[in-house]
């Protein structure tokens, strides 16, 4: 099980890296295919479909789908932040016109969930693409690696050897708030020392990914709830030894339009 989780990083690793290092469409691409199967991964799990059983997609999962795809390629054709606020609204109505159109089919929570796991997944995730194609943009994306990946690799080591005081006990009982300070303090040195590597202000890329580790944590949280709400120990078992493509991503989902936001203002 240890060979096969170990073998499953390094190939995701391998992945993640040459994609990131020629960026462009083998970046998009990666995302693209991470987005869209989070977002399976999510609405089987919001479903309650068991594993094992088929899965027909009901038409918002089809909106969201559509979205997805719709929003993907505009950031390709011109990756820009400004199609943010204009695709959400453009999702938020495309839902409410097939809410409107198939009542009552599909009831208001079937929409709104399909509408939260596009916003949740494809949206936030998009900004790894837009960091990617900012100025230094593979050091920008280190970082929202610093403050998911190495936050939790040094949480998980304070936690075994400092751990006292539960975080979150009901949403993850192994995770204290000892493993909490110190993942963000190694966050924010790793981030600090990349800093001083790419004569970069160390000061900032400290302070960016410290806060990007407190956020990710919240984010890592956050699924970890979703999976309590129904009942499942793991969103898939696309990599194995990791579960699915939500467990593996969970907290960067969250911090990279934090990340985004952050550099924007600060460096």
């Amino acid at each position: 099980m240890l060979i096969t989780r170990i073998l499953s990083a390094v190939i995701l690793v391998l992945i993640i890296g040459s994609s990131l290092f020629f960026g462009g469409l083998p970046w998009w691409a990666l995302l693209l295919f991470i987005s869209i199967i989070g977002y399976y991964e999510y609405l089987r799990a919001v479903r309650k479909i068991p594993e094992g059983e088929r899965y027909t997609p009901a038409f918002p999962d089809i909106m969201g789908y559509l979205c997805t795809f719709i929003y993907f390629i505009l950031i390709l054709l011109k990756p820009d932040s400004e199609y943010l606020l204009m695709m959400v609204i453009f999702s938020i109505i495309l839902f409410m016109i097939s809410f409107v159109i198939f009542f009552p089919k599909y009831d208001s929570s079937e929409v709104i969930l399909a509408l939260f796991g596009f916003l949740y997944i494809p949206l936030m995730l998009s900004f790894m693409y837009l960091l990617r194609g900012s100025e230094r943009g593979i050091t920008k994306v280190l970082l929202v690696f610093i403050s998911s990946w190495v936050c939790d690799t040094f949480a998980y080591f304070t936690g075994m050897a400092l751990g006292r005081h539960r975080l979150a006990p009901v949403l993850s009982p192994k995770k204290s708030v000892e493993g909490a300070v110190g993942g963000t303090l190694a966050a924010a040195l790793v981030g600090g020392i990349l800093g001083f590597l790419v004569h970069g202000n160390i000061q900032m890329y400290a302070i960016i990914t410290g806060a990007g580790a407190v956020i990710s944590q919240f984010g890592d949280l956050f699924a970890s709830g979703i999976k309590r709400n129904f009942g499942l120990k793991d969103y898939g078992s696309l990599i194995p030894g990791h579960g699915g493509i939500l467990d593996r991503f969970d907290s960067f989902i969250i911090v990279s339009p934090v990340i985004y936001f952050l550099c924007v203002k600060l460096l």
